[in-house]
Order: C-alpha cells, then structure tokens, then sequence
C-alpha cells in the first residue's frame, strides 16, 4: 500500500502532511528515493527554508518529494510513503516518475490524504470522507465515487493516473473549521489517521495527538468564547452537523466504533 500526501492546496491545516510525518515517525520509515526538485518546483512560490540545526550550523531545507518504505508492527505489510510540496509544474512526469518509483517497491494500492475547509464545527468529530472512482475499491471497502467537480489538486491527478495505470486508488480527506484555518490541527490529524487505521487493519501509534487535539479545542473554546459572533456562528454549525447526522447514530455505526477500541486496546494502544 502506498499512502501519499502533499503541502499545498490539499493540506489544510497540514493535516495530511503530519498525519503521514507521524506514520513515518512511529514506524521508522527509510527514505528510499527522492525527487529531483529543479524540475518540478518554482521556487518562488514554494521558497527553500533555511534555519540553524542543533549544531549551530546553518541548513538550507529545499521542497522536496521523498518516497520512503516501512513494514507495518502487527500484519507485516509493507507501507510506502509518499511525502512532499505539491509540485509547480511537470505534473503528469511528476506523477510519472511517482507511480514508476512505487510500482517498483511492488505496491498495487494508493491512498491519497488530503484536507479541505469546510464549515463543520471544532467541537464535533472531524468528518473524514474515503472515496473512490474504483470500482473494485468501491465494492471491497463500501466506499462511493466521489461527485466533486472542479479544480483538482496533485491527490485527484494522481489517483486518476493510478487508476488508469491498473492499481487500486482512493481518497481520504479530513473536513477542517475554516474559522481555524491555520495550522496545526492536530484533531483533523488525528482523525486521518483513525481513517487509515481502518485500511490498514491494525492501529496506528497516535503519540500525543489526543492530548493536542483536546487542547487544540480547549484553545479555539476560549477564543470562540471571547467572541459572541463567532460563538453563535458556531451553535449554527452545531445544530446543522447534528441535525444531518442523526441517521448515523445506528448499531451498525456504534458496532464500528467498538471494533476500533478493542483493536486498540488489544494492542496496548
């Protein structure tokens, strides 16, 4: 499996960039390849970055795209990363070059993440959305096409080049409060990475996530509290995601969520 995500316009709040920077952390991915950047980046919209390491000494950090290989703890599945600034230009060769180096390290299944703004609530579950214009990923996960039309970013290119390459593809994207817009946010990571934890079958170590989204939304409490615009704004957002949701309040959906605390307490998560 291949779980890909990109700075940009597909992170909002760099949800998916820190949901795959945690990945790659608990599970001590290894870089396998990077991509040449001079053929893809215009520096001017995606800088370099220069800052001063624990030594002292001065590093200059240019965009880049790596693609990384870990295994997973419990089922042993290899797990390809693909971590990178979505590019300026070249996107079919950078796509090309992607697929190639991927398909190389045999993986057959891609999942892109990625995180919009949305008027959905903080003090609510982030909603997380898997789609897939796969009909075989469609029929094996339950999954629906997704009927976004419009401007697409990097994920949606490559998605649709996977598929047409024969790999299985899908998109995951996590719904963000565009009133916090910036980032972090750690509770939309959080969620990305339940959302993953589902297709890999077994957790995911969250390190501190729960203790930084809580505060995260203990933090965007206060604020909204100090606000009476933005705090009646918010009851409206409320009461509209309660109000559409209330279907989803089944077994089946209470059964789901039980499987996933036994899976983690089972592993010690």
């Amino acid at each position: 499996m291949v779980i890909a995500a990109f700075e940009g316009w597909n992170d909002a709040g760099s949800a998916a960039s820190a949901a795959l920077d945690q990945l790659a952390t608990e599970w001590d991915a290894r870089e396998a390849t990077r991509l040449d950047v001079d053929t893809f980046h215009d520096f001017q919209v995606n800088r370099p970055m220069i800052s001063t390491d624990t030594d002292g000494n001065r590093v200059l950090t240019w965009p880049a795209t790596t693609i990384s290989v870990t295994a997973s703890p419990q089922r042993g599945r290899r797990v390809v990363l693909v971590q990178g600034v979505e590019p300026s230009m070249r996107w079919r060769e950078y796509c090309r070059q992607v697929l190639d180096a991927v398909e190389e390290l045999g993986a057959t299944t891609l999942v892109c993440v990625g995180a919009l703004l949305a008027d959905v609530p903080h003090t609510r579950p982030i909603p997380v959305q898997t789609s897939s214009d796969d009909p075989r990923v469609q029929a094996l996960l339950d999954v629906e096409t997704s009927e976004y039309e419009g401007p697409t970013g990097i994920t949606g290119v490559l998605t649709h080049l996977a598929t047409e390459r024969g790999m299985h593809s899908l998109n995951v994207w996590a719904a963000v409060p565009h009133y916090v817009a910036q980032p972090p946010s750690p509770k939309a990571t959080l969620a990305l990475l339940t959302a993953l934890e589902e297709l890999l079958g077994e957790p995911v170590p969250m390190g501190e996530l729960p203790e930084d989204a809580k505060a995260w939304q203990d933090g965007v409490d206060e604020l909204a509290g100090e606000d009476p615009e933005v705090a009646e704004y918010v009851r409206q957002l409320e009461q509209a995601k309660d109000t559409a949701e209330l279907p989803e309040a089944s077994g089946e959906a209470i059964a789901r969520e039980f499987e996933k605390y036994l899976r983690r307490r089972d592993s010690g998560h």
